[in-house]
């Protein structure tokens, strides 16, 4: 039984999320719905022992609610930050075993959210560098440093090319190099499993995305080859406690 009272929320306050969670319930209440997401989960990042607290009722409206599920995604996107709720996050561990199901489950059936919902399973798997940045390969961009000189490189992944480039703000993206995406054969570990997943479920712009992004990138500066994803992974994957 949770003490509701010692679960402040992003707001500070103990009282509004347990009425709310009752209330969604009850009804699908857009308002209610809104005002929970931003006690659940603040602005730059933050969440808060309700967050973790709550989080076992959102899994269990998550199959047949669309905020819930987005809301809990948010929550367990967020859960490798200093929140100091280590113990609640621990104590979630049954509910984030069948939100993992759930989402599984979930992707499968191609739904409109997809993207939302692989980030979250991403962040299920503890995978929180990626469930923060990975896009729908339309328009996305990633920093890395090149191991063998220290430059600042442009990773470019969208409809408008997918090269690496020196970033330069009055000339933009210049002395770009065409990336070499990796062959579904030679992924492995994570990018394997993102790959695969989107494979299967018939997502093949994320896939072909996922390719280019655990594939290799030539430094515009030194001319050295690298691989993106070991990069940016040493560079932004959190140290977990």
């Amino acid at each position: 039984m949770v003490n509701w009272a010692r679960m402040y929320d992003c707001r500070f306050d103990t009282d509004r999320v347990p009425e709310l969670l009752e209330q969604v319930e009850r009804e699908d209440d857009v308002e209610a719905w809104k005002e929970l997401g931003y006690r659940l989960v603040l602005e730059h990042d933050l969440v808060s022992p309700a967050s973790f607290a709550a989080l076992p009722h959102l899994v269990r409206l998550a199959s047949g609610s669309a905020e819930a599920r987005g809301l809990a995604g948010e929550i367990m996107e967020r859960a490798a930050g200093h929140h100091g709720c280590d113990d609640l996050l621990a104590d979630c561990a049954d509910a984030i075993a069948e939100f993992r199901e759930l989402l599984d489950g979930h992707l499968r059936s191609r739904p409109t959210d997809y993207l939302a919902a692989f980030r979250a399973l991403l962040a299920v798997k503890e995978q929180y560098h990626w469930a923060a940045v990975v896009g729908d390969f339309t328009d996305d961009f990633y920093l890395v440093i090149c191991p063998h000189c220290a430059v600042e490189v442009t990773i470019a992944l969208g409809g408008f090319g997918r090269y690496s480039a020196i970033r330069d703000w009055d000339l933009g993206d210049v002395n770009r190099r065409d990336l070499r995406p990796a062959p579904a054969e030679k992924l492995s570990g994570i990018g394997r499993w993102m790959y695969e997943t989107a494979v299967r479920d018939g997502n093949d712009v994320l896939a072909n995305g996922i390719a280019h992004l655990f594939g290799e990138a030539e430094c515009p500066s030194c001319g050295s080859v690298f691989n993106i994803a070991d990069e940016y992974t040493s560079a932004n994957c959190p140290v977990l406690r």
